[in-house]
C-alpha cells in the first residue's frame, strides 16, 4: 500500500503559521508609543506612507516612506522636520504624512508638529489611531 503521510507536512505548516503570528506584530513602525483609541475604520492604502511619530516626551522621530534611507529611532529637531520629510516624499506635498501621537503626549507638542507640516504646504495629513475594543452585548 502507498499512500502519502501528510503528518509530517502538517507538523511544519503549524510551526510556520506559529512563527508567522509571532513575527508579524515586530514589522509595525519602530518607535513603541501609545496610540488614543477610536473606533474609525482602517484606511486601504498602497504605498508606504511617511509616519511622524511623537513621544510623550515630545521627541520626534520620522519612518517610512519611498527612499527612507535614515534610522526609524534617530530622533529628529522640529527645526529639521520639513528638510527631513522632503527626501521620503518623491511627489512633494502631494504625499501623505500620517502623525502618531502617544496618548500621554501633549496635546500642544502634536498640534505644532502639525502646525510646522501645515505652514510647509503638507495638506494630507493623517492622525492614526488605534481601534478601540467594543464591548459585545450579550
Amino acid at each position: 500500500m502507498s499512500d502519502i503521510n501528510v503528518t509530517p507536512m502538517v507538523d511544519v505548516m503549524l510551526v510556520l503559521l506559529i512563527v508567522f503570528m509571532v513575527a508579524a506584530p515586530l514589522l509595525t513602525v519602530g518607535v513603541p508609543i501609545d496610540l488614543p483609541k477610536t473606533e474609525a475604520k482602517e484606511l486601504n492604502t498602497d504605498s508606504k506612507p511617511v509616519t511622524v511619530t511623537i513621544k510623550p516626551d515630545g521627541t520626534i522621530y520620522i519612518a517610512g516612506g519611498q527612499n527612507n534611507t535614515r534610522d526609524e529611532n534617530t530622533p529628529v529637531d522640529i527645526g529639521e522636520l520639513v528638510a527631513d520629510l522632503q527626501p521620503l516624499m518623491p511627489n512633494g506635498m502631494d504625499d501623505r504624512i500620517y502623525l502618531r501621537g502617544d496618548t500621554a503626549a501633549n496635546y500642544g507638542a502634536v498640534m505644532k508638529v502639525m502646525g510646522v507640516l501645515s505652514k510647509a504646504g503638507y495638506a494630507k495629513i493623517g492622525l492614526i489611531t488605534d481601534q478601540a475594543q467594543t464591548a459585545q452585548a450579550q
